[in-house]
């Protein structure tokens, strides 16, 4: 009953409400997608990057979170949305992963960096986007890989992305512990106009052992997949749908769609 009385309000708002930065109530499209592009795995197909163009240009998210990539897929898909969202500014950010035995970033096949990326269309107003990146200290020693946080903060908007551990369940749940009850907090401040929203790859499922929900604070909203990939959202917001899009076998995750309804009022540029 919610999502259907959700889906008539956002049928509802007024053409152009959508948007990052808009004041008011609107709604925001969020597009989380893991494309296995790392050319290492076996779910690497190559053609990862130009569907997940598609995907960017037939749904015409407003924040889109990339886990399982290399460096350059941000800057292609960067693109993507720039072509398609005229208007305002597109942030984009990337942040590698650790590789424990060389001391730097873990790579993909052709040499770039591998690690998450972030994506997210602002309006003008959103003066003085910064991007903030970690490392988790808690990490599976038994993995090479250092699972890492990336968030984007702005005057109307708050975004971030990961990919939790998938050797241990019980670190992942200490980093998602870490990023939604410490990273995320610090990276707001004392920014009360505008919510958080999160897209990633947890490596935790709902009703799973750990269940992701014992680390979604109280009052955030969250959708997944039906699997492992998860799009939460701090209070401000109500996400009213849910939809799965088919990768058409570039990767071996769908990308997962959240429609929210905006109800936070967006303080004036530079008021953090």
């Amino acid at each position: 009953m919610l999502t259907a009385v959700c889906l008539l309000v956002v049928a509802g708002l007024p053409a152009g409400s959508s948007g990052a930065g808009a004041a008011g109530a609107g709604t925001l499209r969020v597009l989380q997608m893991n494309l296995c592009n790392s050319g290492r795995a076996g779910c690497y197909t190559g053609r990862a990057v130009p569907q997940a163009a598609d995907v960017i240009a037939a749904e015409l998210p407003d924040v889109v979170t990339l886990n399982e990539i290399c460096r350059d897929d941000v800057v292609t898909l960067g693109r993507a949305l720039r072509a398609v969202r005229a208007g305002g500014t597109t942030v984009s950010a990337f942040q590698a992963a650790g590789d424990r035995p060389s001391g730097g970033p873990t790579r993909c096949n052709n040499g770039e960096p591998y690690g998450i990326g972030l994506l997210a269309r602002l309006d003008a107003r959103d003066a003085r986007p910064s991007v903030h990146r970690g490392t988790y200290p808690a990490q599976d020693l038994a993995d090479p890989e250092e699972r890492v946080w990336l968030c984007v903060r702005a005057d109307g908007l708050h975004a971030c992305t990961t990919h939790l551990a998938n050797t241990s369940g019980q670190v992942a749940l200490a980093q998602c512990g870490q990023l939604l009850g410490t990273v995320v907090p610090g990276v707001r401040g004392d920014a009360v106009g505008a919510p958080t929203v999160l897209g990633g790859d947890l490596n935790l499922r709902a009703g799973g052992m750990p269940d992701v929900r014992s680390c979604v604070p109280v009052g955030y909203r969250r959708i997944d997949d039906g699997g492992r990939q998860q799009i939460l959202a701090s209070s401000g917001v109500t996400i009213c749908c849910r939809r799965s899009v088919d990768m058409r076998g570039a990767t071996d995750h769908p990308a997962l769609l959240a429609t929210m309804i905006r109800s936070w009022p967006v303080p004036p540029p530079g008021r953090y």
